[in-house]
Formats: C-alpha cells, sequence, structure tokens
C-alpha cells in the first residue's frame, strides 16, 4: 500500500521544482508500520525516509493518515538540512 498521497507528491515535486532541484538527486522509502491485523477503520501510519544523494542528507518524517509531512519537509529544505553546507551537522 502506497502512504503517499498523488497530491503530496505533486506538492514534494513542486518544492523540489521551486529550488531548481533535479527530483531525481532525492530517493524515497516508505515504511508502512500499519498494523496488519487491525481493521479498516484504524488509520493507515508509517515513515517516509528522504534522501539527498548529492549530499548525502536524509531526515525521516512520520507519514500516513492526519500527518503533514510535506509541509515539514518544505520547512527543511528551505532550512537547509539537506544542502550541502550542512553536512555533518545534525
Amino acid at each position: 500500500m502506497e502512504l503517499i498521497e498523488p497530491e503530496e507528491m505533486e506538492r514534494y515535486v513542486h518544492i523540489l521544482n521551486a529550488h531548481h532541484c533535479s527530483v531525481e538527486d532525492f530517493e524515497l522509502h516508505e515504511v508502512d508500520t500499519t498494523d496488519p491485523m487491525s481493521d479498516e477503520l484504524l488509520p493507515i501510519k508509517g515513515f517516509l525516509h528522504v534522501l539527498c544523494r548529492s549530499t548525502a542528507r536524509w531526515k525521516e518524517y512520520p507519514i500516513g493518515d492526519g500527518t503533514a509531512w510535506i509541509s515539514t519537509f518544505d520547512r527543511d529544505f528551505q532550512a537547509g538540512k539537506f544542502s550541502e553546507t550542512r553536512a555533518g551537522l545534525a
């Protein structure tokens, strides 16, 4: 099951394009932590690892129903969390 909604993916690509970054420079990896034994009434949830290949900087975001990972990614991106100048910093 895909945890990232199509609208979120569009916003993600828009953020990268707005900052003149290549989508291919970033790698997304979803980890679904939804309880498979739960009924369909419980929300889906997981984590998203976002890696910038050129700087080796990455961040992890909670994703799924009711999360706002894309807004947090945008703030982190604007704060330079994926840029080379921050490499080696926490």
